[in-house]
């Protein structure tokens, strides 16, 4: 693409700004904002893993997973602070993810052990896990705020906390993670996937293009599945003390 055709994408930008200012929805100042960050992040970026890539480091490699982790436990744990200890949770999460999924896909030599590979691989997994952090918890959070009476008179009957929070629990991971499972079910047929897409645009044989698409759905189901499970097994037992009660809010 050429920097004049570059250019000219930013019309993709002027109409919500146009809109917004038009119907006053007052979205112009966080179009702006996102607009100039995307750009100089994507940028930043892009001549990182140029340099990374070049060097072909397993030491760059792993700062590279260690950034993109960082930040996404920085910006998932925002929507847990009435949970105590979500940092570390939402931390062992992701890294626990990021472990297993690149452990399949190396260990069965399912991709090359390169940086062109595990890099991007591991942007979608921990970005998808960060993502699916901040679903589960903006639900587990209102389910329990909204069932603390049932839960309150659950312990009070004798049950455990986890009898307590089992329905919460459940429907928080299945809100999480119905999203990831029901746009896999229209793949291909409502929506082109962005992997394969820019694949296609970049030459490469739509077939194979499929199959590296497959890979990532495939790999995104269980990202999705077990980061909301690990973060729910995680988070509800620091909710209550040693004698089963409740010691906190969990409003966010």
């Amino acid at each position: 693409m050429s920097p004049i055709a570059l250019s000219l994408t930013l019309i993709f930008v002027l109409i919500p700004l146009l809109l917004s200012r038009t119907l006053n929805l007052g979205l112009e100042k966080d179009t702006i904002v996102a607009t100039i960050r995307s750009i100089i992040q994507l940028f930043a970026v892009g001549y990182i893993l140029k340099f990374v890539f070049d060097s072909d480091s397993y030491l760059y490699i792993l700062l590279m997973i260690a950034l993109m982790i960082f930040a996404a436990v920085h910006n998932a744990s925002k929507k847990g602070k009435a949970i105590p200890g979500i940092l570390w949770k939402i931390t062992v999460t992701i890294i626990a993810v990021e472990v297993l999924t690149q452990a399949i896909l190396l260990g069965f030599g399912i991709v090359p052990a390169t940086a062109q590979y595990i890099i991007p691989i591991s942007g979608m997994v921990v970005g998808n896990s960060m993502v699916l952090s901040i679903l589960f918890l903006n639900r587990f959070t209102s389910e329990m705020e909204s069932q603390k009476n049932r839960t309150e008179l659950i312990l009070s009957l004798g049950g455990t906390p986890k009898q307590a929070v089992h329905t919460q629990l459940t429907d928080a991971i299945k809100a999480s993670t119905i999203p990831t499972i029901e746009s896999q079910k229209t793949m291909g047929l409502v929506q082109l996937p962005g992997m394969m897409s820019g694949q296609i645009i970049a030459g490469a044989d739509p077939v194979q293009a499929v199959q590296f698409q497959l890979l990532i759905l495939f790999l995104l189901l269980t990202t999705a599945v077990v980061s909301s499970i690990l973060l729910g097994f995680l988070s509800y037992p620091s909710l209550f003390n040693e004698r089963m009660q409740m010691i906190r809010q969990t409003n966010s």
